[in-house]
């Protein structure tokens, strides 16, 4: 039996390094990774499987798992692609945590739900809710009694203030700020440095002081 916490990531790039170093801090340790791409492992003397393929012939021969747990370490706006990960984690009884920087400020009347990720420094406020595989990055801050659905991710800086709805699969970008009281609609692309003064369609990605839309490519 080890006298760790057994991780595995899927993603072999900056951000496990990142999430590595957080787990290491709560006295985890991450024994493999998993990546769609063929590239090296991110993190030295940890092996690195190809795709759902390599997925499962890991598990197969990990054996039990009971106790290891896994989180996907994807950003920007692939949430959809965090949620998806983190069923097939499951389907092999593999747990979804909550990780959270020792740095972090997270309310206790916040609540934080599976696989997010709240990096150094970052802030949740009172009674703010965040669902399921929302990032925080460092320094990200969410104001009083915001409500974040699934897979949004705010970069570094990122602020929304008091009292702002943020629907499934949202970017914020590096240091915008969203003002209070707003909504941002899902698949919404906030960014960096925009002010957001009002809200924020669906499938719409804004930008500038204060924040238009501006067309996808």
């Amino acid at each position: 039996m080890s006298d760790f916490t057994r991780y595995v990531l899927w993603g072999s790039a900056g951000h496990a390094k990142v999430l590595a170093e957080i787990i290491a801090l709560h006295g985890g340790r991450v024994v493999a990774l998993f990546d769609n791409n063929q590239v090296p492992s991110a993190l030295a003397d940890v092996p690195i499987f190809l795709g759902e393929a390599g997925f499962g012939r890991w598990a197969d021969a990990a054996g039990d798992l009971y106790g290891v747990l896994g989180l996907a370490a994807i950003g920007g706006q692939r949430g959809r692609d965090r949620l998806a990960i983190h069923q097939l984690f499951r389907s092999r009884g593999i747990d979804i945590p909550r990780l959270i920087h020792p740095t972090a400020v997270v309310s206790d009347s916040a609540q934080i739900g599976a696989g997010c990720q709240v990096l150094a420094q970052a802030n949740v406020a009172a009674d703010a809710r965040l669902g399921e595989a929302c990032i925080l990055n460092h320094r990200a801050s969410v104001d009083h009694e915001c409500t974040l659905g699934d897979a949004v991710h705010l970069a570094p800086g990122a602020t929304l203030c008091g009292c702002i709805t943020v629907a499934n699969n949202v970017f914020v970008g590096a240091n915008a700020v969203v003002l209070p009281r707003l909504s941002i609609g899902a698949d919404a692309v906030i960014g960096a440095g925009a002010v957001v003064t009002r809200d924020v369609p669906a499938n719409t990605i804004v930008v500038g002081n204060p924040a238009r839309p501006t067309q996808r490519n």
